[in-house]
This record gives C-alpha cells, sequence and structure tokens, in this order.
C-alpha cells in the first residue's frame, strides 16, 4: 500500500529554528508571545479593512508580476518528465518537486539518481532505506524493480535549501543510465508588499502627496502653492529647501524642510520623497502652475489600473519623452536614449509606455524609494533617476495632463531679481560637474559609453 510519511515526521525533518518550513495551507504563530495583527483593529471596522487590504494586495501584486506562473512541467520523455521553468523555494524552506516521473524502458531494475548543489533532497515516500539511499543529502538515489513504486517515490521527491543564499538557482540533474536531465531550482524571498490604506472613502489627499525641492526661489514656490490651493486645498505639500534663508509658509497642509545650503537637486527629492506616507507622490518644480488642466484625478487612474510604476504628463506642452536601451558587454555597458515611447498604454487612448518623462509625474511612493535619487547629482539631473530605474521601473506617459509654467522674465523686485541672480549661477553644471557626471555613468553604473 502506497502511504505518505505521518504529519509529525515530516515536521521533524523539515523543522529550521523551532518553525516547520514546509508548504501548508495556513501559516500560524503558535510560539508564545506571537501577536495577531488583526487585534489592531475593532472587529467592527475589520471587514472593510481586510477587503481594502486584499484590493491594495490584488494591485501589488499585478504591479509586481505576481502570482508567478506555475512550474512548466516536461510531458513524459525518454525516459523523464521534469520541471523545466518555475520551481521556486524560500531560502531554507522545503518544496515538493512537481512533475518527477520515468517513462524510459522497462528493466529488471530502476535506478534514478537526483543531486543537488545548494540544497538536499528527500521523499515523502514511506519507503525502506534500501530502495531510497541519501535522505536529506545532496544526492539521492532510488532503485527499485516495481515501475509503479519508483514513480510514486519520484512524484513525492522534496528539495531543501540548506543556506540563506538569496536570489540563487540551483541545477538539480536527474540520471538514469546514460540519460541525464537538467531543471533549474530558484532560491529566493518573494517581495514583501508595502501597503497603503487609502480609507474608507479612498480620498486624494489620502492617496497622493505633492512634493517639490526649491532653492532660492520663494516667491516661486509660494506661486506654486497659491495655484495648488485653487484646485486641491487640502493636498499635503512637502517642500525641501536648501536655500541660505528659510521661508515661513502659513499653509497647514504644507511640510516644510530645510537643508544645508546649496546641498543640491537629488539630495532635496530624496528628503521630499522620504517624508511621503501616501501610496503615490506627485512630484513637481517650484516654478510650476497648477491650472484647470493639471487633473491628478487621471493620472491615479492610470496607476490605479494598470502596472506601471511612474506616469508623467507634460509642462506647457511638453512630455520630454525618451525610450532607453540598453546594450551589454563585458567591459561596460552601452546606454541610449530616443525620444518618443514604446507602444500605447493599453485601456489608455491618450497614453503610452515610454522610459522617461517629465519633472511633472505622479509614481508609486515605495518605487520612488526603492531606487532613490543620488544625491551626488547636485544640480542638473533628471534623465539619471531613470537609468537608475531601469528594469525597476515601467514608466509611462499621459500628456494630456498638463502643468503650466511660471514666467522666466526677470523680475521687477531687486530683492528678488538679485536672488533669481545668484540662483542662475547653480542652475547649471559646471565642467567639473559634467565631468563628474560622466564618471559616475562609468563606475556607478557600469556604462562603456551613451548615446
Amino acid at each position: 500500500m502506497l502511504k505518505l510519511l505521518p504529519e509529525e515526521h515530516l515536521r521533524n525533518l523539515f523543522t529550521f529554528d523551532g518553525i516547520w518550513l514546509f508548504p501548508k495551507n495556513q501559516c500560524k504563530c503558535e510560539k508564545q508571545g506571537s501577536y495577531n495583527f488583526e487585534d489592531a483593529y475593532k472587529k467592527s471596522e475589520l471587514p472593510a479593512v481586510k477587503a481594502r487590504r486584499q484590493a491594495e494586495f490584488e494591485h501589488f501584486q499585478r504591479r509586481e508580476g505576481l502570482p508567478h506562473p506555475p512550474p512548466l512541467l516536461a510531458q513524459p520523455n525518454l525516459p523523464f518528465g521534469y520541471p523545466v521553468h518555475g520551481v521556486e523555494v524560500m531560502p531554507l524552506n522545503t518544496i515538493p518537486i512537481p512533475g518527477l516521473q520515468f517513462e524510459g524502458p522497462a528493466a529488471p531494475v530502476y535506478e534514478v539518481t537526483l543531486t543537488a548543489t545548494l540544497g538536499t533532497l528527500n521523499t515523502l515516500a514511506d519507503i525502506s532505506d534500501d530502495v531510497v539511499q541519501g535522505r536529506g543529502q545532496k544526492q539521492l538515489t532510488i532503485s527499485t524493480s516495481d515501475r509503479k513504486l519508483l514513480n510514486f517515490i519520484l512524484q513525492h521527491v522534496t528539495y531543501t535549501s540548506t543556506g540563506c543564499q538569496h536570489n540563487r538557482v540551483d541545477t538539480v540533474s536527474l540520471e538514469s543510465m546514460s540519460s541525464v536531465a537538467k531543471f533549474p531550482v530558484n532560491i529566493r524571498y518573494p517581495v514583501i508588499p508595502k501597503l497603503y490604506d487609502p480609507g474608507p472613502e479612498k480620498k486624494l489627499r489620502n492617496l497622493v502627496t505633492i512634493a517639490t525641492k526649491t532653492f532660492l526661489r520663494p516667491h516661486k514656490l509660494r506661486i506654486l502653492i497659491q495655484s495648488i490651493r485653487k484646485f486641491y486645498p487640502d493636498l499635503t505639500v512637502i517642500v525641501a529647501d536648501d536655500s541660505d534663508k528659510p521661508m515661513k509658509i502659513e499653509d497647514q497642509y504644507v511640510e516644510y524642510y530645510t537643508m544645508p545650503f546649496g546641498k543640491g537637486w537629488f539630495a532635496g527629492r530624496n528628503l521630499a520623497i522620504s517624508q511621503v506616507t501616501t501610496k503615490y507622490v506627485l512630484w513637481v518644480d517650484d516654478d510650476f502652475l497648477f491650472t484647470e488642466e493639471t487633473k491628478i484625478e487621471v493620472l491615479v487612474d492610470v496607476l490605479e489600473k494598470t502596472e506601471l510604476d511612474v506616469v508623467g504628463g507634460s509642462v506647457l506642452g511638453n512630455a520630454f519623452q525618451f525610450k532607453i536601451f540598453l546594450e551589454q558587454s563585458p567591459n561596460g555597458d552601452c546606454i541610449h536614449r530616443r525620444t518618443g515611447s514604446f507602444q500605447p498604454l493599453d485601456g489608455f487612448p491618450n497614453c503610452v509606455v515610454t522610459g522617461v518623462v517629465v519633472n511633472f509625474f505622479l509614481a508609486h511612493t515605495e518605487r520612488l524609494q526603492r531606487v532613490g535619487f543620488d544625491p551626488r547629482l547636485q544640480r542638473v539631473a533628471h534623465g539619471e533617476f531613470f537609468i537608475d530605474g531601469l528594469g525597476s521601473l515601467l514608466v509611462g506617459s499621459c500628456p494630456k495632463v498638463t502643468a503650466g509654467h511660471q514666467s522666466h522674465l526677470i523680475n521687477k523686485d531687486k530683492e528678488l531679481a538679485a536672488l533669481e541672480k545668484t540662483y542662475s549661477k547653480y542652475r547649471a553644471n559646471t565642467n567639473a560637474q559634467t565631468q563628474f557626471k560622466m564618471a559616475l555613468h562609468y563606475f556607478k553604473n557600469h556604462f562603456q559609453c551613451s548615446t
């Protein structure tokens, strides 16, 4: 009679540090001193919280490409059936290996050997050691004259990750006589979600924070805030300022942070986004203007319904769309930037998928914080952020959502004109800074050249 090992036996086999690291329907926190996080909510509000949490989790999964496709199994082929893709295990955990099967020619005795490198092998089959040798070792050998028993054992072979390797791939080999098959086992943790509760009414102020960096332009910043308040009176605005004199802003929804003088453009961006506590952050320059065409809700709708991480609008009709292409080579990669977009954005006929967008964009806060802004870039820098995010950020552009721009005319106020003159000295990169940026791409990004 074919049977599996009892649960108690399995617990002894696949327990690490007192935790049974084996697939089960529901994990449990049974150890003394554990906490049930649902207890943080009142029972009356828990169903609504759960519903919102599930909706946000599903959105997170869509953006992360989760869940991963099921293992791709090879059909029985002489002499093996085995998984060719999709076998994953967390470090120190155990999984059954799906799809193992022997379909070779008849023989007096069948002998199959499995070998791993980064883990150990076992079988859930309750069978004697003269049939299965090497349980819990890197090499497992099955020897039997019973073909049905052989396949039963193979169908219940397990793989256990034995180290704290993360993002590693083990190659497991399956051998019988002169035939050898190999398949990958991916060892990695899943991405831990960082979900933002939008509240029961999903108000815009609970979804979006506006962030900006300012420097020696208090008059520009005041005009920007005034224009924001005309259309969005209660949205939080976060300001990072590395001017020589701090401003006084009388607005309960503005968070104002000062920095050392001239600390820099990307350092200010990092400070501003580090304080965001909403799901999305809208980045704007301090000399922009909100108009009737500055529809944040449209950009929110795009991010809510697609897998995009960043979606840009346009400023005075300029969407600043660029595609990024990467060529890899041993001595350094080549990065290429081209104007335009890759393709239309499904479901949004006025939007496209691209690589770089203008300085007016809405982004998933967690994604923006994960990529970050290199604080070594102090003056002119923008595309560098999207280059750093290549492979991590999916970028789109919806040019019909527009922001205005304040006048470039010289201010008639002498004090403000003097500020703008000082500002202009810091506006452009010096030759030394341009050289440093090139060196940064070469070393940090391992680039050889760009076009």
